[in-house]
């Protein structure tokens, strides 16, 4: 389904990514984990489109992201919940969601897809007419990705989803990762807490200074003495 090769971005003279290749495949969670600075994040963004990969390449089903703007990846059922969550504070949290499905067309299926939301996070059916600045961190995380799910994506890319969290909300929101997985939700997921990334990847991948050092199944790695004490607490 996608498929990155041989990805570099920089920020001026700063290599983020250095030549970094993976994939994931249909119905798959993949798992990519490393420290603050490695270049997760900036991964993510370059197949959402926000930055460009030079050299790389980056293909969706056959079609090359590189040469497509931001919302024609959306639109080919690319959605993002982002690093630090970015919700509209302003907002209701209602309003917040809506923004995740503005560009379907198929309107009568929203009610639907709200009630999905609800199911998922029931807190955010409490606050539904609540400004989003006003709730917790917990709570905007569940809006960030609510909103993502909204755009009904094919792939969802997960930007450190248990950042800033307390212990009892990180369990919570990996609970949906992993009900999101079992209901077929393909899914690219970065984070820092590798114990619990690998918890529910099928594989991953484990990005050290822009480059990939380690990849396989996710069982495999998480018994890796290297990741164990490097990233598990081993």
């Amino acid at each position: 389904m996608l498929i990155l090769e041989d990805v570099h971005v920089a920020y001026g003279a700063i290599r983020a990514v250095k030549g970094i290749s993976l994939e994931v495949q249909d119905r798959e969670l993949v798992a990519l984990v490393g420290s603050n600075g490695a270049g997760k994040t900036t991964t993510l963004r370059a197949v959402s489109g926000l930055f460009r990969p030079r050299p790389g390449s980056i293909r969706y089903d056959g079609t090359d992201l590189t040469k497509l703007a931001p919302h024609e990846i959306v639109a080919r059922g690319i959605s993002q919940s982002p690093e630090g969550r970015q919700i509209f504070g302003s907002l209701t949290v209602r309003e917040n969601l809506m923004l995740g499905a503005v560009r379907r067309k198929d309107r009568a299926k929203l009610g639907d897809d709200l009630d999905r939301i609800f199911d998922l996070f029931p807190v955010l059916k409490e606050r539904i007419g609540q400004a989003g600045g006003t709730l917790s961190g917990g709570e905007q995380q569940m809006l960030a990705i609510g909103r993502a799910l909204m755009a009904r994506p094919r792939l969802l890319l997960l930007d450190e989803p248990s950042l800033g969290l307390a212990p009892l909300l990180v369990q919570r929101i990996f609970d949906v990762v992993a009900r999101l997985k079992a209901e077929g939700v393909t899914i690219l997921l970065v984070e820092q807490n590798a114990r619990k990334a690998l918890e529910v990847a099928d594989r991953g991948y484990v990005l050290e200074t822009g480059r990939i050092v380690l990849q396989g199944p996710a069982a495999e790695l998480a018994a890796n003495p290297e990741v164990e004490r490097a990233y598990l607490g081993g």
